[in-house]
Parts: structure tokens; C-alpha cells; sequence
């Protein structure tokens, strides 16, 4: 079996996974609620929302993802975070609504607009880790701040069409030089099973549209606690080049060039 034939297996088996874990049910007033396969920090499955009036379809996390944060102690209403939280969610295209997540669009791009709403779930979510004491930014800033450093040229914020259509946002792209190939840069503050799975996904569909050699570099926050054997197996299965947070003086060279 080819590498190319058994990341094709593995990807049908992602898709099999997502139908066979997500579950609907009708709800009053027109509304549904799906229960997906991802998981919050509680390992909680997220749940969303859906509502369908003529060719407009409307998805909220009826303001789960912020009431979850504050009863965790993570004051969102800091003009730092409030800051945070809205650049976060424009990235997504998803809007807060009297402290809801909330995506309004076309009911034909049902897809993508469920898809940015999960992302911008969890990518919230991860927030909580600001309000711990030992934590003094966020992983992103301080990712950004190292590459800095040492005059990393690259292009924040890039937002990448995959193959299926979907688009996935990457916090960054170093353009290919002389040196090296195309680099995509990804923080990843919480490198579990779901993290990791879906960020194997996104790039999986995402560099079907980019050059042959263009490398996906995730960086993972080892700080709190080593990174799980099976996510590194995962990770190298995919040929994903990532970066311990930790050992990332080792990758100095690689990433500048």
C-alpha cells in the first residue's frame, strides 16, 4: 500500500467518523440541535444550533462557549480579551450576539458556515488558559513574538480553500525562498486527540491546494504537559513537521530561511 492510498483510507475514516458521531434532533420553535464528535476542555461533545427560514440559515452555540469561560473563572470582559475574542471571531466570520457565537448566511454553504462556527467554538474555548496565573499571553502571542525574534518574514493570518471547498484559516504562511519550501505555521495551546485530529484534517484537505513541498509546521504548547506518544504517531503519519515549544530553538534555522 502506497503512503498516498493509506492517507486516503485515513481520511475516509475521518469523514465515516464525523457522520457516524454527530447526532440531530428537532428542537421547538424551528430550531435543531446537532450534537458533534468534538470535544471541549471538559471533554464535553460541543452542540450547536440551526435554524432554516427560506434560503437563510442561522447557527449559534447559544451562548454556551462564553458562559462556560466565565464560570471557569476567565473574565472575557477585559478590554485585552474583549480585543482577543473579536479578532478571533472575524477570522471564523462568526459573530457575537449577547455573548452567543452566531454565523447568519446562505443555507447552500450550510457546510462551511457550520465548520467556522465549530472552529471558532474551540478556538475560544481555548481561551480559558489566559485566566490561569502562570499563563501570562496567549499561545499565539507569544509564538508571534519568537518568530520576531528572529525576523521571520512571513504572512499572518492566512485564510487557505482545501479541496472539498472549505476554507481553513492558518495563523500564518513563511513564503517559500531558495532554501526551503512553502511554511504554514499553526499554534496549537492544547495538543490533544481533538486538536490534533482536526488540525490533520484541515491541512490534509488544505494542501491539496499548494505546492507539492509546502510543509505544515505546527507548534505544540509541551509547557503544561509532554505531548502524548499516539499524537506524535499521528502527527508523523501525515508528514506533519512539528515543533515542541519547548525545542524550538532547534527549528530557528528552518523556519528564517
Amino acid at each position: 500500500m502506497t503512503i498516498t492510498t493509506e492517507i486516503q483510507e485515513l481520511n475516509a475514516q475521518y469523514f465515516h467518523w464525523l457522520k457516524d458521531n454527530t447526532v440531530m434532533r428537532s428542537l421547538d420553535n424551528g430550531w435543531a440541535e446537532i450534537t458533534t464528535p468534538f470535544l471541549d476542555r471538559h471533554n464535553d461533545s460541543l452542540q450547536i444550533y440551526v435554524k432554516i427560514e427560506n434560503d437563510t440559515i442561522h447557527l449559534t452555540d447559544d451562548g454556551y462557549v462564553i458562559s462556560d469561560l466565565r464560570m471557569s473563572g476567565c473574565d472575557v470582559s477585559t478590554a485585552r480579551r474583549k480585543a482577543i475574542l473579536k479578532e478571533m471571531l472575524a477570522g471564523f466570520n462568526v459573530k457575537l450576539v449577547d455573548e452567543r457565537l452566531e454565523v447568519t448566511g446562505d443555507k447552500k454553504n450550510f457546510s462551511q458556515s457550520k465548520l467556522n462556527l465549530i472552529q471558532a467554538m474551540l478556538s475560544v474555548d481555548d481561551m480559558f488558559y489566559t485566566s490561569l496565573p502562570h499563563v501570562r499571553h496567549l499561545f499565539c502571542e507569544d509564538t508571534a513574538s519568537w518568530l520576531d525574534s528572529f525576523s521571520v518574514r512571513y504572512s499572518p493570518d492566512i485564510m487557505i480553500p482545501g479541496k472539498s471547498g472549505f476554507i481553513y484559516r492558518f495563523f500564518g504562511v513563511i513564503p517559500k525562498s531558495t532554501h526551503a519550501p512553502e511554511r504554514f505555521i499553526q499554534p496549537i495551546n492544547q495538543p490533544n486527540k481533538n486538536s490534533i485530529q482536526r488540525i490533520i484534517f484541515e491541512w490534509d484537505d488544505a494542501k491539496e491546494t499548494r505546492s507539492h513541498d509546502a510543509l505544515f509546521m505546527p507548534i505544540l504548547n509541551d509547557t503544561k504537559k509532554g505531548i502524548r506518544s499516539d499524537i506524535v504517531h499521528a502527527l508523523e503519519a501525515y508528514n506533519i513537521k512539528y515543533v515542541l515549544w519547548t525545542e524550538r530553538e532547534k527549528h530557528r534555522e528552518m523556519l528564517a530561511s
